[in-house]
């Protein structure tokens, strides 16, 4: 079994706004650095210039940005997350994305050799917000032995 994850924020502002810029041009980096990763297996990429997938639009809110990936344990994902550059970037994101009322992050486990598809990833946050965590969808919460998020959300 792996594990998919698909995360997702409305951007304060359009893609060529300055006030985004450093998100914006930070992207590929933070996408590469992602795939040389131990444990990285997979990331949702769009067709367009910004390295990553926010040319796609599978939301009504034009303004809606998702990522998807897949990675080996919840190990692998919790490491890049919160022990490289990523968690610096992370530690920004009210300066680029409104505060959401619903879930912006979810996870499931799947079979090795499964690439979600967006249809599917909203599915599982939906359910996500409708029901909590559970086998179908959860967040790190559900992951009792997945310790390094708490001390993120206490800084």
């Amino acid at each position: 079994m792996r594990l998919a994850e698909i995360n997702i924020g409305r951007l304060k502002h359009p893609i060529g706004d300055p006030r985004i810029a450093d998100f914006v041009d930070n992207l590929g980096r933070i996408n590469a650095l992602a795939e040389r990763m131990p444990g990285f297996v997979w990331r949702l990429s769009g067709d367009g210039s910004n390295d990553g997938a926010l040319d796609l639009r599978p939301f009504p809110d034009p303004d809606m940005a998702v990522n998807m990936s897949v990675w080996e344990t919840p190990e692998a994902l919790e490491h890049f997350v919160w022990n490289t550059v990523h968690k610096r970037f992370y530690a920004r994101k009210a300066e680029w994305f409104d505060a959401m009322i619903s879930h912006h992050f979810c996870m499931w486990f799947i079979e090795d050799s499964h690439i979600p598809t967006i249809s599917e990833a909203k599915a599982r946050i939906e359910h996500l917000d409708a029901h909590g965590n559970s086998e179908f969808a959860f967040n790190w919460s559900h992951l009792e032995h997945i310790k390094l998020w708490q001390r993120q959300r206490c800084a």
